[in-house]
């Protein structure tokens, strides 16, 4: 385990930060997604409530190594067939899209949920006041159910980083396929995974902790 922390660990630590900034850009694009489908699935337009409901259910209901083939290989081949010749993605790309997508429908549920806890009340007197629906969004609801997301949001980006393990199938240079590269190279697979768990696991319970830590807060703060 030592000759080959000594020999690949900075492989691995290189890995290990693809891993943290597919993670960062996936869950910052999801945020932006999942607000978006939130707000339609809170709208009372709906046509609108529909649109929402229909990409949550339709994104959450394809696994997440379909959607990273239909990205990576299927959407290419789809322009192709259009006229397109040269379109191709890359692996970080398809890798972020992927992610955002799958990712995305699961905030839009945690920011409806949060949008849903603070009371209608806050809602209906901030229009008594003079405030149009969506400043009234902006301004009075949004910021009290950030209170309650946040943990969520945290856990969140927890399970997404354990989901980068998945885009190892599209090539992308992340820590499980780094294990498998190093792996094969050594032919000390139980050593390589060993290593590769703990990785995971330091980063992990790391977040874990700061979830944790935030809820309490967030909870002595009511």
């Amino acid at each position: 385990m030592i000759q080959i922390i000594q020999s690949y660990g900075l492989m691995l630590l290189g890995a290990m930060g693809k891993t943290l900034e597919l993670t960062l850009f996936s869950l910052f694009f999801a945020m932006i997604l999942g607000m978006i489908v939130a707000l339609l699935n809170v709208s009372k337009n709906r046509g609108l409530n529909l649109t929402g409901t229909i990409y949550v259910d339709a994104v959450r209901g394809v696994p997440l190594i379909v959607l990273a083939f239909f990205i990576y290989f299927g959407l290419p081949a789809g322009i192709k067939m259009m006229g397109i010749q040269n379109f191709r993605l890359a692996a970080l790309q398809a890798g972020i899209i992927a992610l955002s997508m799958n990712c995305g429908a699961y905030m839009a549920e945690i920011i409806r949920a949060g949008i849903e806890s603070v009371d209608r009340g806050q809602l209906e007197a901030s229009r008594s006041l003079g405030l149009n629906y969506n400043k009234s969004m902006r301004l009075v609801v949004l910021p009290q159910a950030i209170r309650t997301m946040i943990p969520s949001i945290i856990n969140q980006f927890i399970i997404t980083l354990k989901d980068t393990s998945i885009l190892s199938v599209i090539g992308f240079p992340e820590l499980t396929n780094m294990g498998k590269t190093i792996s094969g190279n050594t032919f000390k697979s139980l050593q390589t995974w060993a290593i590769v768990g703990l990785m995971y696991m330091v980063v992990i319970i790391t977040l874990s902790k700061i979830a944790k830590w935030v809820e309490r807060k967030v909870n002595f703060g009511r």
